[in-house]
């Protein structure tokens, strides 16, 4: 099997296909990576009532989903995946410590919405529609794409 016969580089290069301007791709460079936690720290304020973890089960479940997902496509970013997602849930147990759950979610829903503004102006721009209105898997497809431009930048193959 060669390279661009992984399922991985088929999926980067459709996805690359709506993402050519430059300043889209620094939008998304930027967004995409909020969006990821922004999602992760609003699953996170989800509570379980009558368990030892009050918070944070639901997005740990979410994390490791999306993982498994990852992690098949490819190893080396599925690597760079699980330590955003062990920064993320990190940085969600510290914020919820220090400003509370209700001002985490609400935080979280603000980076949220500027994020995915952020992503419509970048698609404005580039004049092209958002991958995932072909298909939501494309949802997942990008914080993998963010990943795989930042393994380039270092010299790492993914």
């Amino acid at each position: 099997m060669t390279a661009s016969d992984r399922p991985i580089d088929r999926w980067f290069a459709h996805y690359s296909d709506d993402h050519r301007n430059p300043a889209n791709q620094r939008i998304h460079c930027v967004a995409v990576p909020l969006i990821l936690w922004s999602a992760i720290a609003l699953i996170w304020c989800i509570p379980i009532s009558g368990s030892l973890f009050s918070t944070g089960i639901w997005a740990g479940f979410a994390m490791f989903s999306v993982w498994m997902f990852y992690n098949r496509l490819s190893r080396r970013l599925g690597y760079g995946m699980i330590a955003f997602f062990f920064f993320s849930a990190c940085l969600c147990r510290l914020l919820e410590t220090h400003i509370g759950i209700a001002a985490l979610g609400w935080s979280a829903l603000a980076i949220f919405v500027f994020a995915w503004s952020a992503q419509f102006i970048g698609h404005r721009i580039e004049g092209r529609k958002p991958s995932f209105l072909t298909d939501l898997v494309y949802l997942l497809i990008g914080p993998l794409w963010v990943l795989s431009k930042a393994y380039r930048v270092m010299g790492w193959r993914y």
